[in-house]
């Protein structure tokens, strides 16, 4: 849900600004407004209309000089209206509206009560307070001009140019000019001594069902994205579930290069099984590489994995905004928690298992959350992850090590999570896609995707740039030719330090081949056929 750009400090140009937060008019493509405070700073929004279609315009002011803008959505607005805040007269019925009233009730110390995806800027008088949710679900910038001016920005590309250094806002932190950095989210997990709950399946089953309800808060029409693969398909089937109880049908989007791919058969299937309305979408490989260069642009970073994985959802995204839909719900984040990764089965310790699952987690911005939000706000659509939702992460990630540890389960990867929908009595999928073997999204819309892409980006890239590539890019060089032509693009829109630094590589751990392809593994092998018989009798 949308995008912003705010500026503390005077004398900006309020026309450049308006051109600036242009820049990132395809995360809110039904409003913009621009607000000047009385003491000079500017708050600039691109809004997609979610939640109160009519009167939710931003930025929003509170009771007094306090504005606002916000990107996401808070869940629980209407329990804090209901409760803390009803003391406040609201001049919206916006679930951003909260955040405004809460600093000036709570001053600073707010930003933990807020259950959402989010990332916020509130400005009263000289005074100001920016944070960003949990895990940074929600993208958030923040960068100084020549001027001392402080920039944030929900994309880069809206200060890049403007600021002499700029960075990632770090995930779960607010910043306050007398604080600065301030580390708000401090859940136990994180301490990896502190996993050690057994598993209790129907709690699981409990708290995930919670986090998809929460994410069907909506004024417009919800899908979902259904890849066919586990976490995808389970969030599909709870929504299903939940939807049919208001009498409610749901749309589910699938992409693959044709009918045969991998994912494709599998989404079928799961549509089928659970009665919803289902579009399967199709794109070349011609069409994939096209788009590259207008990829980099919006996904803002060079990182291979992302780069893979974001074209398929790219061209999804216009799909399902084209039917008219403006949120979906995705299966992020599943992988991190329950160590999905075929690389999680070859760690040499419980314990070097739980701290990947930890660390996973703390670093899912720098990858699959900022490909799932740019992927899909590049055409003003918001996807929505469950499995990253608070109350469920404190129950799944202090789940003991040896319980989640996939070698434990004959090799089956987030054995516990499948465990937990296995229901015979009130199945949530088919067995064959419930005990599905993982597929990356970029190897799942069909093998010769990467294929093909590894062979195109090599061409386009000399063995005389490969030699000079620490030269041409001393920082995070590139290895292969394919990093090197993302880097190249990226380079061209990005070409400051500060972008490229604020780029994470994804590796996987514990592999011979660096590759993050999921077939780079050995236990790519095992057919899905072999994984279903284990299911069956597990």
């Amino acid at each position: 849900m949308c995008g912003f750009l705010a500026i503390i400090g005077k004398g900006k140009d309020e026309e450049l600004v308006k051109e600036l937060s242009k820049r990132m008019a395809h995360r809110g493509p039904d409003e913009s407004d621009l607000h000047i405070t009385d003491n000079g700073h500017i708050l600039s929004h691109e809004r997609l209309s979610i939640i109160d279609l009519h009167s939710g315009r931003q930025p929003i002011q509170g009771t007094s000089t306090a504005w606002m803008v916000h990107n996401g959505e808070i869940y629980n607005h209407q329990e804090l209206r209901n409760t803390i805040l009803k003391d406040h007269t609201f001049r919206t019925k916006s679930d951003s509206e909260v955040i405004v009233h809460l600093y000036e009730k709570y001053g600073y110390d707010f930003v933990d009560m807020l259950d959402g995806d989010f990332a916020f800027v509130v400005v009263d008088g000289d005074d100001y307070i920016a944070g960003r949710d949990p895990l940074g679900v929600k993208p958030l910038y923040y960068g100084m001009d020549d001027r001392g001016r402080m920039y944030f920005a929900s994309e880069m590309k809206a200060l890049a140019d403007q600021c002499k250094t700029f960075s990632t806002f770090p995930p779960g932190h607010y910043y306050t000019a007398q604080t600065g950095f301030v580390k708000y989210y401090k859940p136990e997990y994180e301490d990896f001594k502190t996993c050690t709950e057994s598993v209790d399946l129907e709690l699981l089953r409990e708290k995930l069902t919670e986090a998809t309800k929460k994410r069907l808060m909506s004024d417009v029409p919800i899908g979902v994205l259904l890849s066919g693969g586990l976490d995808s398909s389970l969030t599909s089937s709870i929504a299903a579930r939940l939807l049919k109880e208001k009498g409610k049908e749901l749309h589910s989007f699938s992409i693959g290069l044709d009918k045969e791919a991998p994912d494709a058969v599998a989404a079928r299937k799961v549509a089928e099984f659970l009665g919803t309305i289902h579009h399967e979408v199709h794109f070349t490989i011609e069409q994939g590489i096209e788009i590259l260069d207008k990829l980099i642009w919006h996904l803002e970073t060079y990182d291979v994995t992302s780069i893979r994985a974001s074209t398929p959802m790219y061209f999804l995204s216009k799909a399902i905004t084209e039917k008219g839909i403006k949120v979906v719900l995705s299966g992020e984040g599943a992988d991190e928690v329950f160590g999905g990764y075929l690389y999680f089965r070859n760690a040499p310790s419980t314990e070097d298992f739980t701290k990947e699952t930890i660390e996973r987690v703390q670093k899912l911005f720098t990858a699959d959350l900022l490909r799932a939000d740019k992927s899909t706000m590049a055409h003003g659509l918001e996807a929505r992850v469950p499995f990253l939702d608070k109350a469920f992460l404190d129950v799944a990630m202090k789940i003991e090590g040896e319980q989640k540890l996939p070698k434990t389960y004959a090799g089956v990867e987030k054995y516990i999570l499948r465990k937990a929908f296995d229901t015979p009595e009130k199945p949530y999928l088919p067995k064959e896609v419930l005990w599905r073997q993982k597929e990356q999204f970029s190897d799942g819309v069909g093998y010769n995707w990467i294929d093909t892409l590894i062979e195109y980006c090599s061409s386009k890239v000399t063995d005389e740039e490969m030699e000079m590539a620490a030269e041409i890019f001393p920082y995070n060089t590139p290895a292969t030719k394919e990093a090197f032509f993302y880097r190249r693009i990226f380079h061209k829109y990005y070409p400051q330090t500060s972008a490229a630094q604020t780029v994470r590589k994804w590796i996987p751990k514990w592999q011979e081949n660096q590759d993050p392809s999921g077939r780079a593994n050995a236990a790519h092998i095992k057919a899905d056929t072999d994984i279903a018989k284990i299911g069956v009798t597990a």
